[in-house]
């Protein structure tokens, strides 16, 4: 481990009016664009706390407090997304293996991958492996609520862009989804059960019994169609097909997986069932698979961004197969470009709004939304994410994505309740 990071981090920067802290992993895209949009309006960078120092801190016993300068004026602390660092999640696991006796919105049932905090810090990458995801979300919760609460510690009148615990519940496709249907918010219906679905059985039962013969199974803390499965059964010859992004590997009795990048399809129930096993162990939310409008014999959605609650930035994703992800290779577009009407864009707009305002604690966030097909569309919202404003050439008043949001901060500054 590099000795920077046990040294406090340089804040001499955040003395302007609006101090703004990051929480991220330095290098990564995300806060590469949000320093570039920093700089061409001439604001002065975020000052950057990594998670591998915060993370590394924390396990000797060290705090936020020793980490900025607690003299700083109170800042506005955007947090980030964890990813695509194998330290800092070789960590989270570290942190959900210490963290297994709290309380959480995501409890995996018996059979559930886990490793002791001695084996989190000793696994070593494979690329694309996924690993034990409900100890991983474990620990996201616990170092969200770390943050929170010692940054309120350290600064009582503290801004957060988007709350901890909102970020918690936008990860929880299951909580995140019920917390929406109650604010009045269109999702798409769960597959209903008297009895908790454990697993494949319990699957193909519920599915029999609710006459839902297409059904979306989503890991619960998933992001990137990592975790997704489209599932169909034959109602009457009971043949199935699932299409997922999921690879799995055998080792020693064991069975391992894999986030292939690509879309693979299972027709043996034998594999199927050791799909669905694993997402009902770890936490899975199921949903009615709803059909997409099309375009041109492509399915679409939407991702909408939403910042001060206004929409922004709209990308639509479409795909020839059931799951949309543009990390796929699926195709996007402006909606411009493919001629979608006001009366469409107006109902994504509008479901996208109703979605973050369930989150009146929150800032931004990308909003995935659906449209039914026929001339009288409906719009539902299947995913909401808190980082979901990472989208690439698309534009909005001549702005980037990070661009609209600094100038949306300097022209309205997040206020206290």
């Amino acid at each position: 481990m590099n000795e920077r990071l046990h040294q406090p981090i340089d804040v001499h920067d955040l003395t302007q009016d609006q101090p703004f802290l990051l929480i991220g992993n330095p290098d990564n895209r995300r806060t590469q664009g949000l320093q570039e949009a920093r700089h061409r309006l001439g604001l002065k960078p975020a000052v950057v706390l990594p998670y591998a120092q915060l993370l590394q801190n924390w396990r000797q016993g060290r705090t936020i407090a020793d980490t900025v300068d607690s003299n700083l004026p109170v800042p506005l602390i955007r947090i980030d997304a964890p990813g695509e660092e194998w330290e800092v999640e070789r960590d989270l696991l570290f942190l959900g293996a210490v963290n297994d006796t709290s309380p959480t919105t995501l409890t995996g049932e018996m059979g559930a991958e886990e490793f002791s905090a001695e084996q989190a810090l000793a696994l070593e990458q494979e690329w694309g492996r996924i690993y034990a995801p409900a100890q991983w979300f474990r620990g996201w919760k616990a170092c969200l609520d770390l943050i929170g609460r010692e940054s309120r510690e350290i600064w009582p009148e503290v801004r957060f862009m988007n709350e901890p615990g909102d970020i918690q519940l936008m990860f929880d496709k299951r909580a995140c989804q019920q917390h929406l249907s109650s604010h009045g918010v269109d999702v798409p219906p769960a597959l209903q059960s008297s009895q908790p679905i454990r697993n494949y059985m319990d699957v193909r039962s519920s599915m029999k019994a609710a006459e839902m013969h297409r059904v979306f199974v989503k890991l619960a803390c998933g992001s990137g169609a990592s975790g997704v499965v489209a599932y169909q059964v034959n109602p009457r010859t009971g043949d199935e097909i699932a299409v997922t992004t999921m690879g799995m590997e055998q080792r020693q009795g064991k069975t391992i997986f894999f986030n292939e990048g690509r879309l693979r399809k299972y027709t043996r129930s034998e594999e199927i069932a050791t799909l669905m096993n694993w997402l009902c162990a770890e936490g899975a939310r199921i949903e009615r698979w709803m059909p997409k409008a099309t375009l041109d014999q492509r399915a679409y959605d939407i991702r909408q961004l939403v910042a001060g609650g206004q929409a922004g930035h709209a990308i639509m994703r479409l795909s020839r197969t059931p799951i949309t992800n543009l990390h796929l290779r699926n195709e996007r577009m402006l909606p411009a470009e493919a001629g979608l009407d006001e009366q469409r864009m107006s109902l994504v707009r509008t479901a996208a709004q109703a979605a973050m305002s369930a989150f009146p604690n929150s800032w931004s966030a990308g909003i995935d939304v659906m449209l039914t097909s026929g001339s009288n569309p409906r719009a539902y919202v299947l995913d909401v994410n808190p980082f979901g404003d990472l989208l690439y050439r698309v534009e909005h008043h001549g702005l980037g994505t990070y661009e609209w949001e600094m100038e949306l901060l300097r022209k309205e500054p997040i206020q206290h309740d």
